[in-house]
């Protein structure tokens, strides 16, 4: 069996020390079980180091990256307000290994949320919508992992920010988006990229904590994955996503 622990403090460190390390299935024979129980254990280190759950990301939200990556699900990860990025702040290259960044809608929630729900028992739980961002960042060497790998690593997540906030009632599912750096555009798409529809990955993102067995709570946000590729970062870019009927978000990658 692996030492789960052990392998949760590589992570974990990796994590905070913005280190590059080797693929943990290149040593380690680990199931998707596994991956996500280092995941667990090693946000539960962030946890008991006194940061706060606030909400969860999803990820392979396209079919084309699931086709990529050789799966058939999505994949999950924690988020914790350590991850937090203010609106129009800054954050720093050193904190990450391979930062990318990708535009996104986040859910706010205003009750919980849990096991297999429609999409209508979904809506009715969100309180707000938000164009938003996420800052992913791979600590493998080489920025080369397995599906595994990925969900181990907390499936990449690092930060995220988010813009203004609206009530659900408009129409979400397919908002056209812009994505750019320094005034150029880097990205274009849509919210329909996400599942079809976002509201799909709130959906899928209340099954998956349930099995979990950490429902959904109300006040988290849940990010429901790229709407477009994820884009390499580099220091002294003023990065924004402009997003239909839901306004603009953005940061800024300082040194």
């Amino acid at each position: 069996m692996s030492d789960i622990r052990g392998l949760a403090i590589v992570v974990d460190d990796a994590a905070r020390q913005a280190r590059a390390i080797p693929q943990l299935t290149a040593s380690n024979k680990l199931s998707l079980e596994d991956a996500y129980e280092i995941q667990r254990s090693s946000i539960g280190l962030r946890v008991d180091r006194g940061e706060k759950r606030v909400g969860i990301k999803m990820g392979f939200t396209s079919r084309a990256k699931m086709v990529q990556m050789g799966v058939h699900d999505m994949i999950w990860g924690r988020l914790t307000d350590a991850m937090i990025v203010e609106d129009g702040g800054p954050i720093s290259m050193r904190s990450y290994v391979h930062p990318r960044v990708e535009p996104e809608i986040a859910f706010l929630l205003r009750a919980p949320l849990s096991g297999a729900v429609t999409p209508l028992q979904a809506l009715a739980a969100v309180e707000a919508v938000a164009a938003a961002m996420e800052i992913i960042d791979s600590r493998y060497e080489n920025f080369k992992f397995s599906h595994v790998d990925v969900v181990a690593d907390n499936s990449s997540s690092s930060g995220f920010v988010t813009g203004p906030w609206h009530k659900p009632e408009l129409d979400f599912s397919n908002l056209g988006l812009v994505m750019s750096a320094n005034g150029r555009p880097i990205q274009i798409g849509t919210t329909a990229a996400i599942l079809g529809h976002p509201l799909r990955s709130l959906v899928a993102a209340a099954r998956f904590a349930a099995q979990a067995g950490e429902p959904l709570q109300a006040g988290w946000i849940v990010m429901a994955g790229g709407a477009t590729a994820a884009e390499p970062l580099a220091a002294g870019s003023w990065v924004e996503t402009e997003m239909q009927s839901l306004g603009r978000v953005a940061f800024s990658m300082e040194k």
